[in-house]
Parts: C-alpha cells; structure tokens; sequence
C-alpha cells in the first residue's frame, strides 16, 4: 500500500516507517543545523585570514553554504518533512576549535591561515562524510531526487577540502614554517 506524503514523493508504508528513514531525517537535521550555522561562522573565519587567497576561499565557500541551506529545505520537503534543525554537538566543538586557533595565533600570521585551514578542513570532513552518508540512506530509502541534490553539495564539499589543500600547499605552510614562536 502506498501512502503519499508530499506533492513529490510517493512513500510506501514500509520505508515511512523505517528507522533508517527515522535516522535520515534526524542525519538532515543535523546537518541543517551546521549549514545554518557556518553561515555565522565562515564570515568570521575569513575576517580572521592573513591572506588574501584563503579569505577569498572563505567567503566564496560562504555563498556555496547558503546554497547548501536552501538545497536542505528543499531536500525536506521532497520527503515531506519539516526543515527543523537538530544542534550538532560535534560541529560546535569543530568551530569552538577554530575560534581557539584564532586566539591563540599571531595576528597576521600565516600560522593563523594554516591552523584556520585546519579547523576548516576538520569542518569540510564532517561535512563530506555526513553527506555521503545521507546520499547512500536517500538511495536505499528510494529517495532518488534527494540523493541527487545530496550527491552535487558532497561534490562541492569536496571541492571545498582540496582547495584549502592547495593552499595550504601552495605556500601557507612553507611560509608558516619559517615564522618564530
């Protein structure tokens, strides 16, 4: 039998009361909840920047988030939810870091950029694996245009980790290492 639950989506009764789809839902939550909040955070990382180039990164990763927000809400609404967040413990103790790196490198520093590179990449690994994660549960729970939406933000979440990479590699790091204590 089946039971619709959206304009979009035709869920049988077997996957609506799955608790793989429980766990989904929750996993979105969640993750609703980092995006919302990297939209406060990101800003204040790259204010933060001694370069230029991780500054730009920053901020152009900034408007990627905001995207990555709407794209949620509209993944909530494919499978008939409610866009509610849910408050990740693990993202405000990987933001909590990068505050901490902040205080406590010199101003202007390219230890500064290389440690913001850091929490940023710690932040972009939370982000790949939860959006892997979610893309594989929206495949298996039938959720095709769901896991299609999820699949294009864990590419540029991807995206996101190698450029940080490549400027780290590019000269942050070579240059930090020259710097004193």
């Amino acid at each position: 039998m089946k039971t619709t639950r959206s304009s979009h989506l035709e869920m049988t009764d077997e996957v609506a009361d799955s608790a793989l789809n429980e766990l989904f839902i929750e996993e979105l939550k969640d993750i609703y909840w980092v995006e919302k909040h990297l939209t406060t955070a990101l800003p204040k990382m790259a204010k933060a920047t001694t370069t230029d180039e991780l500054r730009t990164a920053i901020e152009n990763h900034l408007s990627e988030t905001e995207n990555h927000v709407r794209r949620l809400e509209h993944v909530f609404d494919i499978i008939g939810e409610r866009a509610v967040t849910k408050k990740c413990e693990a993202m405000v103790g990987l933001i909590k870091e990068g505050e901490e790196i902040v205080l406590e490198t010199e101003k202007g520093s390219n230890t500064r950029d290389a440690g913001i590179i850091s929490a940023g990449q710690k932040i972009e690994h939370y982000e790949i694996a939860t959006y892997g994660t979610l893309k594989t549960m929206a495949s298996v729970l039938g959720y095709n245009e769901a896991a299609e939406i999820l699949n294009v933000t864990l590419q540029e979440e991807r995206k996101a980790d190698d450029m940080l990479t490549q400027i780290a590699e590019n000269g942050i790091n070579q240059a930090a290492k020259r710097e004193k204590k």
